[in-house]
């Protein structure tokens, strides 16, 4: 009994964590247009691997990396963006989707969740030439993104650590130069 209890629950917690990564990886990669008319993000349907979209921006480093490169991805956060997180993820934080309520808190209006901004910091190093496998990531939360926010992950190369692996800064800003996110990274880089 107790086997098939620990199976059922591993798969609704593996399922669970499937569905928040799908979530975030959808929301930070969904696209959009600049200019006056920018539209919503598209569904999930419609991002197809390694793709760049309207409406992202990314400065990218040549194709072998080495200490004191950097990259970088851009990217504004839709309402659509926060929602289809709070679904996937089960992050239903009024904070996050509530005007009324958000706007009698400190942040006096909705803010996007701290995980799916973080989630440029990944979009950025999907664009390193190679294989990028994230081993670890420190995150510190410094300033709330409202919706509507265009925010941009860089990532710098700042050691080597061998055997394919470098230590990454990791910072998120907003469209004023603050920074929002601050962190650090370790990743493996394997050549195509």
């Amino acid at each position: 009994m107790f086997p098939s209890t620990y199976a059922k629950l591993s798969t609704q917690v593996l399922s669970s964590v499937t569905e928040a990564n799908a979530a975030a990886f959808t929301a930070v990669t969904a696209p959009e247009t600049n200019g006056e008319s920018e539209t919503a993000p598209a569904t999930q349907d419609t991002v197809e691997p390694g793709a760049d979209h309207p409406g992202w921006d990314s400065d990218v480093p040549g194709e072998n990396v080495d200490v004191g490169d950097a990259i970088t991805f851009t990217k504004t956060i839709h309402d659509e963006d926060v929602t289809r997180f709070a679904a996937s993820s089960g992050d239903t934080n009024p904070l996050h989707l509530d005007e009324e309520f958000a706007e009698e808190t400190r942040f006096n209006g909705r803010i996007a969740h701290g995980i799916l901004v973080s989630g440029l910091i990944s979009a950025a190093l999907a664009r390193l030439p190679g294989d990028v496998v994230y081993l670890s990531q420190d995150l510190e939360f410094l300033a709330p993104v409202e919706i509507g926010d265009r925010v941009t992950a860089e990532c710098a190369i700042a050691e080597d650590l061998g055997n394919n692996q470098y230590r990454l800064t990791t910072t998120v800003t907003d469209g004023d130069g603050e920074t929002v996110i601050d962190g650090e990274a370790v990743v493996l880089i394997l050549a195509d």
